[in-house]
């Protein structure tokens, strides 16, 4: 049976971010973009990164633009925005898909680990209303909803949790502190 170790990521040096480098840390897997109404979500991460990056909490940052098209630019671009409006210091990795026949390997794993559960709060009842627009199944099925879903993997390499965009930051990194 496979492993989030057996997994490795595009970075934007041309090669390969093995999972495996990060065996024994608390990792969040999150796929990124530049231009949508939850960037502002780099903040919280950064926080969290500079919070608990030396007590083992690692974010593997993927831009994706497959959601409405909110990541334009070049890996380079979206490096600068983000270092330069965020300040962002976790590694960036090259900009992937998440979902559909292009998707990296890693994601169908994380999707069968932890499906799609819901969204939360009054921002969850507006993408639930823009999502049906597109699929109409969409509760029915694990695919990424939208840019900013969180995967929160423990320190034995376990996918525990799946954050909708929607979910709490504050929630999100409760789950991390509990795992440290």
């Amino acid at each position: 049976m496979a492993s989030i170790y057996d997994y490795s990521v595009p970075n934007t040096q041309g090669g390969e971010l093995s999972l495996a480098d990060y065996k024994g840390k608390v990792i969040m897997i999150v796929n990124t973009a530049t231009g949508c109404g939850f960037t502002p979500h780099y903040k919280p991460m950064e926080e969290m990164y500079e919070k608990y990056h030396d007590q083992g909490f690692e974010i593997v940052d993927i831009p994706c633009n497959q959601f409405a098209g909110q990541t334009p630019g070049t890996d380079e671009e979206i490096h600068e925005f983000c270092t330069l409006k965020y300040n962002t210091q976790f590694p960036q990795m090259k900009k992937s898909e998440v979902n559909g026949e292009n998707a990296l390997p890693l994601y169908a794993y994380l999707k069968s680990q932890q499906g799609f559960k819901g969204f939360t709060g009054a921002m969850g009842i507006a993408m639930g209303a823009m999502l049906k627009k597109i699929d109409k199944d969409y509760k029915n099925n694990p695919d990424i909803k939208w840019n900013f879903t969180k995967f929160i993997v423990d320190r034995d390499g376990n996918v525990v949790a799946r954050f909708e965009p929607t979910a709490n930051m504050k929630d999100v990194e409760e789950c991390v502190k509990s795992l440290l």
